[in-house]
């Protein structure tokens, strides 16, 4: 089609930010994080070009689990966006930007990921592949972003015969009990429409957050943003939480779950949600406390919307059996759920629901939410603690997809001041209101940043590849 793109060029800048309060992934603690924010330069034949941006954080602790420091994995993870940037500019392919970034991550990301692991040395900890997603993401949302620029034209409006060469026969496959062609189907036919403009807002209650007083430390900041939830929930009108809890430890995870619920309940919150931290391998553990809560607190068992991920990220090494868990509750997939063929696995294997992430590029989760609502499975959209152009294409994600409750954002709790530049052109989304984010001004062509009424200061590019 005379409206296919080519990248001509890529640069890449690494923005850090401090958290104002840790944060709890499993084992390990996050108390910064770099940001890749990526500029793409694409062209079409007829001579025009465009630019797209996007940025990801690179979540070093949820992307990669490790024993390994933490400057070990950042720096593979950082190598490996320079290698991307150099490879986004110098890929050729032309087509749609989903064609392009399904093309990419099947034919050149495997290469890429291999290449950065092998210079790290034979005994070295390989990389996994959801670190590898990360650090493509922000090329991938990038290019999308640059496509709509091009068109000028939102670029969720492209997702549709209009402009893609292939329909979703030629990405997606039916599973094996249900036999469902794709033939004809496109992205725009699983997409809400029109988008919510706005969206119930989840909170993060972190492991390491203070419920009540009896948890403070006298480490807490004083910065006029609220440190207890019962606070959060007053200030934001939550209503919707979303409780991390160890896996490890039943009686503290069981006990989590009681004194959030109770706060909940009395602060009028209607919605919990538990994230086990990919630390289960044994259902009965998510079974115990469930049935527990069912049996000694019913009330509180009935606010949990859904249960998170509490089974280990590697799916195909770990094919555990879990209907009994979503028996009792929807139970979504999140690390596991790479790409639809895994979401394909997962299904089979007793998962009802799928927890999106534009972090994992958003080809990527678009197909993913096409092969789960063809297949009649629930969605979420999650956060990765999403600052500045981040937040965007995340909130507009959870606003097409039809999520099972709104969409999870808690930036604004670890780091508010962090996308202050954004937040003047875009405050509905950088703070919740009545428990609810508000995507209205999130308009025009790509992703809507309107980038040229944000006044941030870029460093200087850490990498930069093409004309």
């Amino acid at each position: 089609m005379e409206t296919d793109i080519t990248i001509r060029s890529a640069r890449l800048y690494l923005i850090g930010v401090k958290t104002r309060m840790p944060l709890k992934f499993g084992p390990e603690t996050l108390t910064s994080v770099e940001c890749a924010r990526v500029c793409l330069t694409a062209g079409d034949s007829r001579g025009q070009t465009a630019v797209g941006w996007g940025e990801t954080p690179l979540s070093v602790q949820w992307a990669w689990p490790s024993k390994l420091p933490y400057s070990e994995r950042f720096d593979a993870m950082r190598s490996l966006c320079v290698m991307l940037a150099e490879a986004w500019a110098d890929f050729g392919a032309s087509g749609h930007p989903i064609e392009i970034g399904a093309d990419f991550i099947d034919s050149v990301l495997p290469g890429l990921l291999e290449k950065v692991n092998s210079a790290r040395g034979a005994q070295a900890e390989p990389m996994p592949w959801l670190a590898a997603l990360i650090c493509c993401s922000a090329f991938d949302i990038a290019a999308h972003d640059a496509y709509g620029k091009l068109l000028g034209r939102d670029v969720y409006t492209t997702y549709n015969a209009e402009f893609m060469n292939k329909d979703l026969s030629g990405f997606l496959q039916s599973a094996p009990d249900r036999d469902i062609s794709f033939a004809g189907k496109y992205p725009q036919d699983f997409l809400s429409s029109p988008r919510a403009d706005k969206l119930p807002a989840w909170h993060l209650v972190g492991g390491k957050d203070p419920l009540d007083e009896s948890e403070l430390t006298g480490d807490e900041p004083d910065d006029g943003y609220p440190v207890l939830l019962a606070d959060w929930i007053k200030r934001d009108g939550l209503t919707c939480l979303k409780v991390k809890l160890r896996g490890n430890d039943p009686e503290w995870d069981y006990d989590r779950l009681l004194k959030v619920g109770e706060i909940a309940i009395a602060n009028g919150v209607g919605y919990l949600s538990s994230d086990f931290n990919c630390t289960v391998t044994d259902p009965a553990y998510v079974n115990d406390i469930l049935d527990r809560l069912k049996s000694d607190r019913p009330k509180i068992y009935e606010t949990i919307l859904y249960v998170e991920q509490p089974f280990p990220y590697d799916l195909e090494r770990n094919r555990i059996d879990v209907h009994s868990v979503s028996a009792r509750k929807p139970l979504f997939m999140d690390e596991s759920a790479h790409d639809w063929k895994l979401v394909r696995l997962g299904r089979q294997l007793g998962w009802t629901g799928v927890a999106l992430k534009t972090c994992k590029t958003q080809t990527g989760a678009l197909l993913s939410l096409c092969f789960a609502r063809a297949h009649d499975m629930a969605l979420m959209v999650q956060d990765l603690m999403n600052p500045r152009l981040a937040q965007m294409p995340h909130v507009l994600l959870a606003a097409h997809a039809g999520t099972i409750m709104g969409v999870e954002t808690n930036a604004m709790q670890f780091y508010p001041a962090a996308s202050q530049p954004e937040e003047q052109v875009h405050p509905g989304i950088y703070a919740r209101r009545n428990g609810q984010v508000d995507l209205s001004t999130v308009t025009g062509p790509g992703f809507g940043y309107r980038l040229d009424e944000i006044g941030r200061k870029l460093p200087e590019p850490a990498a930069e590849f093409g004309n």
